[in-house]
């Protein structure tokens, strides 16, 4: 386990990884290097025959304004949304309805809506209960392949930020 990891220890290392590892092999669309990607994660995110994937490595892009998600490290193949079952949270941060924990199915909208009820989230906590209870399966999943409560703490401190921000008063000129 790395000191980057953002997964509670039950998660293991298959499902945890540090957020800055990439490889070597860049996306053709955008250039960026992408993140190797279990078989089993794209098989179980493509919308398509099984009998399209070929013998080679795929990665996943992970750059937000970039189309392709998948792509082989041939170059030959690419899968962009439209060829999953899923949105993916990578590719859009800041959309409240797509999710970004996909186990659980919690939302943006989902966490916002219950830190304006409560005041707090609960949700980092409810999913670190399900990956202890063995409940979790992110490595299949997630698009990302990996554990998402980096993606699900970064929504949460945004969500909490901006409703601080919003119930602070503000001060009265003098």
């Amino acid at each position: 386990m790395t000191e980057n990891c953002e997964c509670p220890s039950e998660a293991g290392s298959e499902t945890c990884e540090p957020a800055t590892a990439t490889s070597s092999v860049a996306c053709p669309a955008c250039a960026e290097s992408g993140k190797t990607i279990d078989s089993l994660t794209l098989k179980a995110m493509l919308a398509h025959s099984l009998t399209e994937l070929r013998e080679t490595e795929y990665r996943f892009c992970r750059t937000t304004d970039c189309s392709v998600v998948y792509y082989s490290v041939d170059g030959k193949q690419q899968f962009s949304e439209r060829d999953l079952r899923e949105a993916v949270h990578n590719k859009h941060p800041d959309d409240d309805s797509v999710f970004v924990c996909y186990c659980f199915r919690h939302t943006p909208q989902s966490i916002k809506e219950e830190i304006v009820r409560t005041g707090g989230s609960t949700v980092v906590a409810s999913i670190t209960a399900g990956i202890q209870a063995g409940q979790c399966a992110c490595d299949i999943r997630n698009p990302q392949g990996s554990c998402c409560l980096g993606n699900v703490r970064a929504v949460v401190d945004r969500a909490e930020a901006a409703e601080s921000a919003a119930v602070q008063p503000t001060s009265s000129p003098r």
